[in-house]
């Protein structure tokens, strides 16, 4: 097989990912998102690494080993990632990124409430 059919999967992966990162407000999209282009770089490294050792003779499969240590990587990211996302999901009732950058902690502006709260200390 070519190098040219896993290196343009991982490259169509990779933008698929980049678009859920860009385009998406749900932060456990955003997540899966970044899943997949970690997914993508996986398959790059292990079609470069099975394209090298046909070349040499004594190979390491330094490419396999990167790949498990990603691995490793992304499912501690995820858990980590997710533990996040419920936390402030249980504290703020929603995990839609655009209203958690907007309201910072204990500002919101646009509120009756916090305008008059600006005035006071102001």
């Amino acid at each position: 097989m070519h190098l040219a059919y896993p290196a343009v999967l991982s490259a169509l992966l990779f933008c698929t990912g980049l678009y859920g990162v860009l385009a998406r407000r749900n932060a456990i999209l955003v997540l899966m998102s970044v899943e997949l282009m970690l997914n993508a770089v996986n398959l790059n490294l292990v079609a470069f690494d099975i394209w090298l050792s046909k070349a040499a003779e004594e190979t390491l499969h330094s490419g396999q080993a990167l790949t498990l240590f990603t691995i490793a990587i992304a499912a501690a990211e995820i858990g980590i990632g997710l533990a996040i996302v419920l936390a402030v999901y249980r504290n703020r009732g929603t995990s839609d990124i655009d209203k958690l950058r907007d309201t910072a902690e204990g500002h919101e502006s646009g509120t009756p409430a916090a305008d008059e709260k600006a005035e006071a200390t102001a």
